[in-house]
């Protein structure tokens, strides 16, 4: 972030942006003012310093808590700016900006002001930009979840969620914890195990968990891959789903962990679906 300098330029920002900077500094404080603004600012401020520590004797700790303050303090206003930077840039044109609400945006940033990691920067700006696109996607026990998270949770989190299908909402297909699909990828009993504790997963590593009331024909995506199935019975039919479900903060946080399709998975999975007397058919159009 250039001294003294605004990170975003206003005016060349859509709508949607422009609001959340503003509920941004109605809920934690000015962020971008022009330059001549916040050096006149920072010039008044430090007079008022010099004028109330006039007369008064500092000890060198003291003197050294005060710089340590100060430093705190910059550090976590840049990393504010970082992150409602990085959440600006995302936001589509049909964000509900106006709708977040300023009580959520001071949760939010009383939660992260201290991350200045790039990466896990990057995961709370798309909270931030899913929150301000549509208001009430995640919940402060979500904000407060992800505030214990460090970057290898997050990194194993990334890892699992290319096993998440959406059959109806996001649902892992963990058929197998010793499959070397899994294992190669870093997902084995473990970590899964680890994910479980951290509160991510649900890990039901004998019986398993099952989906219920399908009609005999319905669709299920794999990241934006559609696949047809299509069951024996006409109503009430069922797909086994393997050993895990995801908690409602790991429901969440999979839209915006940052994994990708795993191609040798989708085959996995068409071949484990199969083998529960479901015909599967891909629906994308012939080329």
């Amino acid at each position: 972030m250039a001294d003294g300098n605004s990170i975003i330029n206003l005016g060349d920002l859509a709508k949607p942006a422009t609001v959340l900077i503003e509920k941004v500094s109605n809920a934690v404080g000015v962020l971008y003012e022009p330059r001549r603004i916040r050096k006149k600012a920072e010039a008044e401020a430090e007079a008022e310093k010099i004028k109330a520590l006039a007369g008064i004797e500092l000890s060198e700790i003291q003197q050294r808590g005060i710089e340590r303050l100060v430093h705190q303090e910059a550090r976590k206003q840049e990393n504010i700016e970082s992150i409602t930077a990085k959440a600006a840039a995302e936001l589509p044109p049909t964000a509900k900006t106006e709708e977040l609400e300023e009580d959520w945006v001071a949760h939010f940033f009383d939660r992260c002001d201290k991350v200045s990691n790039e990466q896990m920067q990057s995961l709370w700006s798309k909270l931030l930009a899913g929150e301000a696109t549509n208001p009430g996607t995640y919940s402060k026990r979500t904000i407060d979840f992800i505030s214990t998270m460090d970057k290898s949770d997050a990194d194993l989190f990334t890892k699992f969620c290319q096993f998440v299908w959406m059959i109806g909402d996001a649902t892992p297909l963990i058929f197998d914890v010793q499959a070397d699909v899994y294992n190669k990828q870093g997902i084995n009993f473990g970590t899964l195990k680890h994910l479980d504790a951290i509160g991510l997963i649900s890990f039901e590593s004998t019986a398993g968990y099952r989906r219920f009331g399908f009609p005999k024909r319905a669709v299920i995506f794999y990241y934006g891959l559609p696949t047809l199935v299509e069951f024996a019975k006409d109503n009430e039919n069922e797909i086994q789903v393997g050993k895990v479900l995801l908690t409602q903060a790991g429901r969440e946080l999979v839209s915006i962990c940052g994994a990708s399709r795993n191609q040798e998975f989708y085959e996995y999975t068409v071949d484990k679906l199969s083998k529960q007397n479901i015909v599967l058919s891909s629906m994308l159009p012939n080329k």
